[in-house]
């Protein structure tokens, strides 16, 4: 049977058509080519609506509060718990359905009960409500039903976002105190351009001499953002819609996760968290059975990063065709020396699981380090960027008044 199908993988959003006996034999073979299946139907359908395709929301849904960190952890915790008691799929989201107190929470789960009930995986009926299941978590559902370790996996998915809801709340701790000074500077730098320049302008005109260097750049500043501040606002705004929509296509989105890594200070930081990532998830596949090739196809679409995710797929590739994992893996050019000196070792002794295991509890250990340090790194730049405004200020305001206090002396 011919079905047409469309998925999301490291790209971006693809569509085709596979000739296959069932959808979920479909969903396989899309899987395996490292791409999370979003809708499949039989061809030549045309517009009904079956069970296959992605549920439409309506305006009043689309309302509701969208569904927090904190509820899928839950969900992933409570979920491994009815699973390891025996609890069949079913019966335990219907329980889950009716415990959730968020509305959204509620109606996913129920039309991910539908889907169930018609005969499409969990992972697929999962890949159909990308708002809440994103690529990541539907991978590892995937593993964990071709290896039938569902529970294990939904133990691993609720470390996994408890990490990252704790590195998110590290974050916002560790930026809080540069982000208030940032602002404090811009909203100072604003009211000294716009009120107290001016000001000053009058009385330094009235000298009738030359004026610094500093103080006639200050001056220039001041009108210019007088002058022009709300084209230049509009014009910020303007250019953070642009970039936002250039990151949104495949390019852009490749060049942004590239830039990403070679930013100071947070470049480090997301490094080691992806290659952490990369190695927890490698791990769990390999330790679940699944072969390299297809392991590292479900490994590129966990890493949330469109460069790191590409080269993985190249490595997938190039084992594929023979190659050694760590020729592979250096051929990348995404992974730290002593990542490669692990998948060296696994390879030769067969502990790879073990290892990238090891790697992983390594860069999680450093990531959160890095974001305990991280505001006492920024803070030196902080202190550079208040000296330099007041050394600017210091210059362009008192050294006109300092000139004319030393002429009013010698007369």
């Amino acid at each position: 049977m011919i079905f047409a199908y469309t998925g999301r993988s490291s790209e971006g959003i693809v569509s085709g058509v596979l000739d296959e006996v069932t959808a979920n034999a479909v969903a396989e073979a899309l899987m395996s080519r490292g791409v999370t299946p979003l809708t499949i139907r039989q061809a030549g359908a045309g517009q009904r609506e079956t069970a296959d395709e992605k549920p439409r929301f309506n305006m009043k849904q689309r309302m509701l509060p969208k569904v927090q960190p904190v509820d899928l952890l839950l969900f992933s915790r409570q979920l491994h718990t009815l699973l390891k008691a025996g609890v069949p799929i079913l019966r335990a989201l219907a329980s889950l359905q009716e415990s959730t107190p968020r509305v959204r929470m509620q109606q996913t789960l129920q039309q991910v009960r539908t889907s169930l009930g018609s005969g499409l995986d969990l992972s697929m009926a999962f890949a159909q409500h990308a708002t809440v299941f994103d690529s990541f978590y539907v991978a590892l559902v995937r593993v964990g039903e071709m290896t039938g370790r569902l529970e294990e996996v939904f133990l691993r998915l609720f470390h996994h976002i408890e990490f990252e809801i704790y590195m998110g709340q590290q974050v916002k701790a560790a930026l809080r105190y540069p982000m208030f000074v940032m602002g404090a500077m811009a909203a100072g730098v604003t009211v000294i351009n716009v009120m107290v320049v001016p000001a000053f302008a009058t009385v330094f005109k009235s000298f009738g001499t030359e004026l610094p260097l500093a103080t006639r750049i200050l001056m220039a500043t001041s009108r210019f953002t007088i002058d022009f501040g709300g084209l230049l606002l509009a014009g910020a705004v303007a250019g953070a819609w642009l970039v936002r929509r250039w990151i949104a296509t495949p390019p852009g989105r490749l060049a942004w996760d590239r830039m990403k890594l070679r930013l100071p200070l947070a470049g480090k930081i997301i490094h080691k968290g992806m290659l952490a990532r990369f190695a927890r998830s490698l791990a769990l596949s390999l330790k679940s059975g699944v072969p390299v090739a297809q392991a590292l196809s479900v490994v590129a679409q966990t890493v949330e990063n469109a460069h790191i995710a590409q080269e993985v797929e190249g490595m997938r590739e190039r084992v594929e065709r023979g190659e050694s994992i760590l020729r592979a893996a250096t051929a990348a050019g995404v992974f730290t020396p002593i990542v490669l000196q692990m998948v060296a070792v696994g390879e030769e002794t067969g502990a790879m699981d073990e290892l990238m295991d090891e790697i992983a509890d390594l860069y999680t250990n450093e990531v959160q380090y890095e974001l305990k340090t991280l505001s006492q790194q920024i803070e030196p730049i902080m202190i550079v960027l208040l000296g330099l405004m007041v050394l600017v200020l210091a210059l362009g305001v008192f050294l006109p008044v300092w000139e004319l206090g030393r002429m009013a002396l010698k007369h």
